[in-house]
């Protein structure tokens, strides 16, 4: 019989004591730490999946007292003041997104893709918003160093409430593939994992885990 593991609610932690600094992304967190002193309106942070930038951009709402709005439910009638713009991609309403970028109030965006590339990823049409897109102020979190990779998934096991030992989760880091998408669900499969056999995260656990991942 398989045990039935019952889907628990995960907290992150969305501090700015809770974000993990390292090379590849020390400019971005550098920005948003110095918001009292932008030259500029608006800004926009890159990253793929789990790379952090909502988690960044989150800390910078709340210092600045932002709303939070997802980029494909712009509308006309935008609220006033600060504003996060989560997740701007291909079908975003472009009127709203070009008066957003011209009224010249507080506005940080987020996006998997550079500003420089939306006219041509996303098809845009105003030509506009294309200018303004291409001129926007945008800071990367892509690389993912060793440094980046350990600490994410010791904050993602201690979201969990788990405690793993370093050299576990060193063997982990090595042996996946270099994305914070990657380590994020493989911490999600692992902790599910433990969960079933009623037993701590171990070595042997996380190895039999790679092994599965490696006959897929």
């Amino acid at each position: 019989m398989t045990q039935l593991v019952l889907p628990l609610e995960t907290r992150s932690a969305f501090g700015r004591a809770d974000f993990i600094v390292a090379p590849g992304n020390e400019r971005a967190v550098a920005f948003i730490d110095s918001f009292a002193q932008w030259t500029v309106p608006s800004a926009a942070l890159i990253g793929p999946p789990a790379s952090g930038k909502s988690h960044l951009a989150a800390v910078w709402a709340g210092r600045v007292g932002a709303q939070v709005v997802e980029a494909s439910s712009l509308a006309a009638d935008i609220p006033a003041g600060a504003l996060l713009v989560e997740n701007v991609a291909a079908g975003v309403p472009e009127a709203p997104l070009f008066a957003l970028l011209e009224r010249g109030t507080p506005l940080l965006l987020t996006s998997q893709v550079p500003p420089a590339d939306w006219p041509r990823k996303f098809a845009l049409t105003l030509p506009d918003l294309m200018s303004r897109s291409r001129a926007l102020l945008a800071f990367d979190l892509w690389a993912a160093d060793d440094a980046l990779l350990m600490g994410l998934a010791v904050k993602l096991f201690a979201d969990r409430q788990l405690q793993v030992p370093e050299s576990v989760v060193s063997h982990m880091i090595v042996s996946l593939e270099r994305s914070p998408g990657a380590i994020r669900d493989f911490v999600a499969r692992a902790d599910a994992a433990a969960l079933v056999v009623k037993k701590p995260i171990s070595l042997g656990l996380i190895k039999g885990l790679l092994a599965d991942l490696q006959r897929r």
